[in-house]
Order: structure tokens, then C-alpha cells, then sequence
């Protein structure tokens, strides 16, 4: 297990290239013993989750963001497979309904923010709106990075106002991609996750990895830092969100509430 500072972004000098989608470097020496570990960790998440949610205060926001196949939806079946559903929330965000086109970009996004004693996580999320509106020229320049600076602000009106947000790209490799397209293609099980569009997109990998490169280094904060998951091993992939998870959890020091003195007298009658 590595310093998951190392996975950080700094802002001042990051590229993608710096980063190996092929690490396992959060992997054990066997399978057996990842199986354990992660055990062990998606327990504690459920732990510290819970406590979270009874302490009614604050709010954590998970952002999973990364290419077609990179695992966002893996992520979130196992990471928290344990989990008690009271208290935890998922959002999925796809091509923007006519309504939500009728309103500002962010509009749909803020309805989704987690409220006190929440855990919300996005499987993909505003970050749609500076990378696939970009690679598609559907935006210019001047507008991109004028949503940079209104992301960067939404992000910390949300810290100001209780909210823990942990942003993780999921890195893979062009070549694992390519593997798992060809599964879903090749297993009847996983064909309807295929889309003959995934194909166009993979084309564009040279500029989805630009616009993820310029959008994650313009949004990269101390209040909401960015974090490059290594994802070509999924075990790995795991490991790793669900360390950064739990890390954040410790880190809030958080408390059940104190029991109401008027509580300690009562007692339950037959």
C-alpha cells in the first residue's frame, strides 16, 4: 500500500502520463489476501457511514469520473456492497433532459449535492459539462474555461457548507479498454452495456485525454482535490477509492450523537 498522497493532483505539474493505469502498487502479495483487506475496509466504511448518517451534520460527496469501461459502476457495487442504503445516495447523470437543458449546466448537478448526514455518489457528473461538450466542440474555449472557474466555485460553496468532496478519475489504459469492450461483446451477459457509440468515442481518446488532463488540472483544489485511480486492475481500482474513503472518514473525527439525558431514565415497560 502505497501514500495515497502520491495519487493527488497538484495542479502545478500533473499529466496524465505521469500517472500508470497498470499500477497495483495498492494490491497484496495474493488475491487471497486483497480479498481479505478489502473486506476489512468496505466493513469500516459501513462503520464510519453509519455514524455519519446518525450524526445528521455533515455530508461527503464521491465524484467518480473516467473513460467508457473505466469501472464507475464496479466501483460502486463493491466499495459499498456493505453499506446500509439509509444514508447513502447514488446519482447517475446521463445526456441532460430538455428541462434541465432549459436551466444552467450546474442546475441539475446542485439538486444532486448530499444533504447532512449523506453520502451522495456521482457516477459521472459536472465534469461531463467540460469534457464531452468540449471534445465535441459543442463549447469554445473561452466558455470552457469560464466553467472552470464557476465549477471551481460551486465546489467550494459546497465545502463552506459542510460538504467533504473526493474527486477520483479512474485511469485506464486504451488497451484494457479495448479488452473490455470485447467482453461485453463477447459475453451475452454484459452486450447491453455495449453501445455502438462507445466505438466513435473510443476514436477520440487523444482528446477526451486532453480535455480530462485541462479540466482536472483547472479544478484541482485544496478544498476539492483531484485523485488519479489506477484502474486497469479492477482489485487495485478498488483498494484504492475505498482507502481514500475510509481515510476521509477517519479524518472528520465524527461522533454519534450524545444521548438525551431524559433518555438514561426510561425504561421499556412489558
Amino acid at each position: 500500500m502505497a501514500n495515497l498522497d502520491q495519487y493527488r493532483v497538484n495542479p502545478k505539474k500533473f499529466s496524465l502520463k505521469d500517472f500508470n493505469p497498470r499500477d497495483k502498487t495498492e494490491r497484496s502479495v495474493t488475491k487471497e489476501e486483497d480479498v481479505i483487506e478489502f473486506a476489512k475496509l468496505v466493513a469500516e466504511i459501513n462503520l464510519y457511514q453509519d455514524i455519519l448518517h446518525a450524526e445528521g451534520k455533515r455530508k461527503i460527496l464521491l465524484i467518480l469520473q473516467g473513460m467508457d469501461t473505466s469501472g464507475k459502476d464496479g466501483t460502486i457495487r463493491h466499495v459499498f456492497s456493505e453499506c446500509d442504503p439509509l444514508g447513502i445516495r447514488l446519482a447517475n447523470f446521463k445526456a441532460p433532459s430538455n428541462e434541465e437543458l432549459a436551466h444552467d449546466y450546474l442546475w441539475r448537478i446542485h439538486q444532486q449535492a448530499p444533504k447532512a448526514g449523506e453520502l451522495a455518489i456521482f457516477n459521472r457528473s459536472h465534469y461531463e459539462d467540460v469534457v464531452i461538450v468540449r471534445v465535441h466542440n459543442w463549447i469554445n474555449d473561452t466558455e470552457c474555461k469560464r466553467r472552470y472557474a464557476q465549477i471551481n466555485d460551486f465546489e467550494r460553496m459546497l465545502t463552506e457548507t459542510g460538504t467533504t468532496i473526493i474527486k477520483c478519475f479512474l485511469h485506464i489504459s486504451k488497451g484494457e479498454q479495448k479488452k473490455r469492450l470485447q467482453e461485453r461483446l463477447d459475453d451475452s451477459k454484459k452486450t447491453w452495456k455495449f453501445n455502438t457509440s462507445d466505438l466513435a468515442e473510443r476514436k477520440l481518446w487523444p482528446d477526451y485525454t486532453e480535455a480530462y488532463e485541462q479540466a482536472i488540472k483547472a479544478t484541482s483544489s485544496k478544498h476539492a482535490p483531484w485523485y488519479i485511480v489506477p484502474a486497469d486492475s479492477k482489485t487495485n481500482r478498488n483498494l484504492l477509492i475505498s482507502r481514500l474513503l475510509l481515510n476521509t472518514l477517519k479524518n472528520m473525527d465524527l461522533r454519534y450523537p450524545e444521548v438525551p439525558a431524559e433518555y438514561k431514565s426510561i425504561k421499556i415497560e412489558d
